[in-house]
């Protein structure tokens, strides 16, 4: 049965095509519900809606730069959140050192993004390298410890009520996208032994957010082997192959790369920009008041913002209307390029998720002013 009314109508003047097509002159805002799986309203405005002229009170655009943060690089439990709810916490960790004990969580499931660096994984499972642009999902319960061969930007996105799962690919199968052949998993090889042996080790366990020390004489990271399918994975955004469309403007969901039961990370990459002079080549204005929206942008030319560089991240709270900048969209349709030239990483959170002091003090403070209204 379904949760709400659905009985579609039209009213005034509209295209028939949603993304497709606009009238002359009008700008497209799609107001919906579920994360763009739920019934939604396409209205034409007359003025961008996103052309606003001040705004006051706590809700409105955010932007957080996570380069400058400084972070005591020791232990990943030492990395700083910058937005957290009870499902979700986002952190981000900076080091160059190798980590002198192995670290486990207790909390939560850990996704870890690698923004910028790479080296060596040592985990229960065995040893695996990493480089920029990994994904890495440590399940709770594991004990890890990496050691950096460059120095290391990573955010970690931590799910504290649910495990991480890969969406239903539905009519595309199981193999778009990225097939599950590609995770990567590790290797009880020759790097793994040779850091075993009867040296003091510590494991910092979090738990209820609070560490604690547990001591062994030995490495705990002895196995001689293992079978089962709760495992540490790795997948990098280079092994994704986007869905696309040449005729019709995508939703976020599309790029869906893994969910919970409260939030869903979704990848964009390089993909074709669409060729069909009618179709929308660029986010359309929206407000989907069922979620939170929080980007991290990786690298390259993010086309549907100004002024944005890699590292930095934006905020867009449920509760008003967001989508491209002006010029963005002003240029989208005579756009030269083939292909976007992007890479971010999209968590969108069904529960309200705060903001917190650390990402306060790296905020760009005037970027809701950066839409074309503001004075």
């Amino acid at each position: 049965m379904k949760n709400w009314i659905s009985f579609p109508r039209t009213e005034g003047t509209t295209t028939r095509q949603a993304h497709a097509d606009m009238p002359e002159g009008t700008y497209e805002r799609e107001v919906g519900r579920e994360g763009f799986f739920g019934p939604a309203t396409h209205l034409y405005h007359q003025n961008p809606p996103t052309n606003w002229s001040n705004f006051e009170g706590p809700l409105r655009p955010r932007a957080f730069d996570t380069n400058l943060m400084e972070i005591d690089g020791s232990s990943p439990w030492k990395a700083k959140a910058i937005l957290e709810n009870a499902a979700c916490k986002v952190r981000i960790w900076k080091t160059d050192k190798a980590m002198d004990h192995l670290a486990r969580n207790a909390d939560g499931d850990d996704l870890l993004f690698i923004h910028h660096g790479a080296g060596d994984l040592f985990t229960d499972l065995g040893h695996m390298s990493f480089r920029d642009g990994d994904y890495i999902l440590i399940p709770r319960g594991f004990m890890w410890r990496i050691v950096p061969s460059e120095p290391c930007h990573i955010m970690l996105m931590e799910a504290t009520n649910s495990a991480y799962k890969l969406p239903d690919k539905g009519l595309v199968g199981p193999h778009a996208i990225f097939d599950e052949a590609m995770l990567d998993v590790p290797e009880m090889n020759d790097a793994f032994k040779a850091q075993q042996g009867n040296t003091e080790t510590k494991v910092l366990v979090k738990r209820l957010g609070e560490v604690t020390t547990i001591t062994y004489p030995f490495n705990p990271l002895d196995a001689v082997g293992w079978k089962g399918d709760n495992l540490v994975v790795r997948i990098n955004w280079r092994d994704i192959r986007p869905l696309m469309s040449h005729r019709y403007h995508l939703p976020p969901s599309a790029h869906t790369t893994f969910l919970t039961d409260r939030f869903v990370v979704c990848t964009f990459c390089p993909r074709p920009i669409e060729s069909d002079p009618g179709a929308l080549k660029l986010p359309f204005y929206h407000n989907n008041d069922d979620f939170d929206e929080f980007i991290f942008y990786h690298r390259g030319e993010f086309f549907s913002r100004d002024n944005i560089h890699p590292g930095q991240t934006t905020f867009h709270p449920a509760g008003f209307t967001h989508g491209p900048h002006p010029k963005a969209f002003e240029t989208a349709q005579k756009f030269a390029r083939k292909e976007t030239d992007e890479v971010a990483v999209m968590i969108d959170t069904r529960d309200p998720i705060a903001h917190t002091n650390e990402a306060e003090a790296v905020e760009w403070e005037d970027y809701w002013k950066s839409w074309g209204g503001a004075k």
